[in-house]
């Protein structure tokens, strides 16, 4: 009898901890542990992050930290980290949550428009993605890769298109550089590539062209026109006189580092340089900005007309007055000066 009592209690022991085990499984592996409102979180795990790292970012997601702490060391998790941003689901579970940071990398849409230079590409990219603006700046900067590739230093920039693309979240920045790669050999189709045959320009020709029209306008409707305005130019031997690649002349200098040029003055003329196409005739040597895909588009198919001169409109801002001789281009050159006055725009 007293042996039974034993077994008995034994027994009942064996149950309580069998039970405080399943629960304690049961909480860890099953019952909720989000910590927020929305129905969705996002967690971010940065390349060569560890756990514990990873664990101080989760406090504000998860209820407890401790719960998924167990599960992730059961499971293995905490050794084997995969970065990327995931998704965690309100009401989820730490097994789900573990389940998800393992097998759910999400991706994110990175867009990117109206870029002047490497910096400022840098600078948005390194918003949405991983990459630091530093890394990708130095990737953006390998002169040896994009020599490789046929570009130089005046027009490796061609390659990043602006538009919007898909990418995972720890992209680093030479893939983010070998992607741009395929996507500017994607754009350049068999159709671009035979109206290059058509108007008598090369690639990098056109992205250099579209750069300056790209800073002309950003009129999607006149970029054809102001296209063909340069185009006429060119055909002609005459001087592009394109204001914006003054200013890019200009910016190169240190004396105007700092200075934002409003309104082109007779000593920015003078200034002595290849992008200066007041003084020389022809394409400049390189981008002066990144073009855009729609000003690229605006040089293959320019619109063929009899302009040769443009002047902002005062009447319609962003618009141009174009114009086929000189005495009209200086009467609507004119109102554009006297606009200027009126604003106290004096450089």
């Amino acid at each position: 009898m007293y042996i039974k009592k034993i077994l008995l209690f034994i027994s009942i022991i064996g149950l309580v901890i069998l039970s405080i085990f399943s629960y304690f499984v049961y909480v860890t592996m099953f019952v909720s542990n989000t910590n927020f409102n929305n129905e969705i979180a996002y967690v971010y795990v940065y390349t060569d992050q560890t756990f514990e790292e990873l664990k101080q970012d989760l406090y504000p997601v998860l209820k407890n930290v401790n719960s998924f702490e167990r599960l992730a060391n059961r499971k293995g998790y905490d050794k084997t980290l995969k970065s990327g941003k995931f998704a965690i689901k309100k009401g989820m579970n730490n097994n789900q949550i573990i389940n998800t940071l393992r097998s759910s990398k999400l991706t994110v849409d990175v867009i990117f428009n109206n870029i002047d230079n490497e910096y400022e590409l840098a600078g948005k990219i390194s918003k949405q993605i991983e990459a630091d603006s530093l890394s990708l700046l130095n990737s953006f900067k390998d002169l040896d890769f994009f020599k490789s590739k046929g570009f130089n230093k005046y027009n490796y920039l061609s390659i990043f298109l602006p538009n919007s693309y898909n990418f995972y979240w720890d992209t680093d920045a030479n893939s983010f550089r070998s992607r741009m790669l395929k996507e500017y050999n994607l754009f350049w189709n068999d159709s671009r590539m035979g109206k290059l045959k058509q108007i008598g320009l090369n690639q990098s020709q056109v992205m250099i062209l579209a750069s300056i029209v790209t800073q002309e306008s950003k009129m999607k409707s006149e970029l054809r026109t102001i296209a063909g305005v340069y185009m006429n130019r060119l055909n002609n031997n005459w001087l592009l006189q394109a204001d914006p690649t003054v200013k890019y002349a200009a910016y190169q200098l240190p004396e105007y580092e700092n200075e934002i040029i409003r309104r082109i003055l007779y000593k920015h003329l003078k200034i002595d340089s290849k992008f200066n196409t007041y003084k020389y005739k022809g394409l400049p040597p390189g981008l002066i900005s990144v073009p855009n895909i729609s000003s690229i588009d605006a040089v293959l198919n320019f619109e063929k007309h009899k302009y040769f001169y443009f002047s902002a409109d005062p009447n319609n801002i962003g618009y141009h007055n174009f114009s086929r001789t000189l005495y009209e281009h200086n009467n609507n050159a004119k109102k554009f000066h006297k606009y200027l006055d009126s604003k106290g725009i004096k450089k």
